[in-house]
């Protein structure tokens, strides 16, 4: 591929720490060694589509590796779900004269990006989620914010428990992956980890209680927000869809804090940690992670490697198709879940 391509880059879904970190490497990267022009759409996909763009400079990117967020702005939209507009998002590519598109995003973002790629749009994908559940990568950023986040969090919550012979509920994301349960449940020496892998027996979960309580200790119950009791429903906030179908989760915490308090005749609070676990600077390592992936997106875009997403596979960065990235979901094995269900109680 020449020097000089025009490069879009865009961030979709839930936004996490680490995404601004690889705008600054795409961008610096791409301009800096590869003379490339790079150009932001803002929120998602909805930025090609409704023509809502910004330049991307060096001057721009200058001092956002370590704020959170994204300075593009996200959304979740999904451009096949809205009249022509695919159609659109090609118009505007084409007005702005942009070679290429950089995605960066989690299973949805990387959905539509597989598909354009197969539509006629060059686009590599970056990989994106605070749940880790993109199966194709050891590792995605804002993970590793996210579990010192609630790690934080529930070394915080154990002193006012113990003070007031509580037991408390945290509930931490995780709609289909209870990778943040399980690494901060660990971390912060959760008597109970609940994740929405494994079904989960109130009854048990009160056994554990109890034990705690009887050794005169305050329990830590780590819940995910996609955690389910046996023969249960997941707890529901609302039964809202967003543009890719999914059901907006949550209120399983509040729920087990009341039925604990129900069954033990103890007190029970629960602490939704939501979208504190997105917020703020980004850890080192995701810093880190997230700068590798920038700086591997583009050398793909001026390979013309289109179709393809970075990924970490043990210390090394490497390209595998979009369709790879995007096929199923990286789950907590069962076999994990038992080496922390010692530990229960």
């Amino acid at each position: 591929m020449p020097a000089g391509m025009r490069v879009g880059v865009l961030t979709g879904g839930g936004d996490c720490p680490g995404l601004n970190a690889v705008l600054r490497a795409v961008t610096r990267k791409g301009i800096s060694v590869y003379e490339h022009g790079i150009l932001g759409f803002r929120s998602g996909w909805q930025g090609p589509v409704e023509d809502l763009t910004t330049p991307l400079t060096l001057d721009r990117v200058e001092e956002i590796l370590n704020r959170g967020g994204t300075i593009l702005g996200s959304s979740r939209t999904n451009p096949y779900k809205i009249d022509d507009g695919i159609a659109r998002l090609k118009e505007t590519i084409a007005q702005h004269r942009v070679d290429a598109l950089i995605a960066i995003g989690g299973e949805d973002t990387l959905g539509v990006a597989e598909q354009l790629t197969h539509d006629g749009v060059p686009v590599v994908g970056v990989p994106k989620t605070i749940d880790n559940d993109l199966d194709a990568t050891d590792y995605t950023f804002g993970f590793d914010t996210a579990v010192h986040i609630a790690t934080e969090a529930i070394d915080r919550l154990r002193t006012t428990a113990e003070s007031h012979h509580r037991a408390l509920v945290v509930e931490v994301m995780g709609r289909h992956a209870g990778w943040i349960a399980l690494h901060s449940g660990l971390a912060g020496g959760a008597n109970v980890i609940l994740v929405p892998e494994q079904e989960f027996s109130v009854e048990k979960v009160v056994e554990w209680v109890e034990q705690r309580f009887e050794r005169q200790y305050a329990p830590i119950i780590v819940v995910a927000e996609g955690a389910v009791p046996e023969g249960g429903m997941e707890r529901l906030v609302t039964g809202e869809k967003d543009a890719f179908g999914h059901v907006r989760l949550g209120g399983v915490g509040t729920w087990l804090a009341d039925e604990i308090s129900k069954r033990t005749g103890k007190e029970s609070r629960a602490v939704v940690l939501g979208h504190t676990q997105r917020g703020g600077t980004p850890t080192a390592y995701d810093r880190v992670l997230a700068t590798r992936f920038g700086l591997h997106a583009i050398d793909a875009v001026t390979d013309g490697d289109f179709g393809k997403m970075v990924a970490l596979r043990g210390t090394d960065i490497i390209r595998v198709p979009l369709s790879e990235a995007t096929a199923s979901l990286k789950t907590v094995p069962l076999e994990r879940y038992a080496e922390a269900e010692v530990l229960f109680g």
